[in-house]
Formats: structure tokens, C-alpha cells, sequence
């Protein structure tokens, strides 16, 4: 079973909290090494991208979900 912690990061000058799973926090590092942004520059993109309706922590698992498939669709 997989243990869901608490991260903290700061975006746009104030401190938010996301709780996930190792496996997509270590997910979302990678991403932002692909695309040379920090974790927080990259956290900082997807909450500015997501549906109000939508929590941060659900729209970071999502953002990793469809990363990995775009990666899965340009595979041959």
C-alpha cells in the first residue's frame, strides 16, 4: 500500500501543500528535470492550468498520467 505524505512548496510568493504518493512526486521531479523547471515552477503551472473544481493534489496526478501517455504514444 501505497503511503499518501504531505509536500510543500512555495508558487507565486506564498506556501501551498499537495498530498501524493511517492511514485507521482517522483514522477513530477523527473518532469521537471525533462523540462528544466523546478518542482515548484512546474506545480506553479499545473495549479494555473487547473479547473478550480479540481484540487491541486488531483490535478498533479493527472498532469503525471497524461505526461506518461504522451510519452507512451510517441513510443513506435
Amino acid at each position: 500500500m501505497r503511503v499518501v505524505r504531505k509536500h510543500s512548496v512555495s508558487i507565486r510568493g506564498h506556501r501551498t501543500s499537495f498530498s501524493l504518493e511517492k511514485p507521482f512526486l517522483d514522477e513530477l521531479e523527473q518532469i521537471a528535470r525533462a523540462r528544466n523547471l523546478s518542482l515548484a515552477g512546474l506545480v506553479a503551472e499545473i495549479d494555473d492550468e487547473r479547473e478550480r473544481t479540481t484540487n491541486l493534489s488531483s490535478a498533479l496526478r493527472l498532469h503525471v498520467l497524461e505526461w506518461l501517455k504522451s510519452a507512451d504514444d510517441q513510443q513506435p
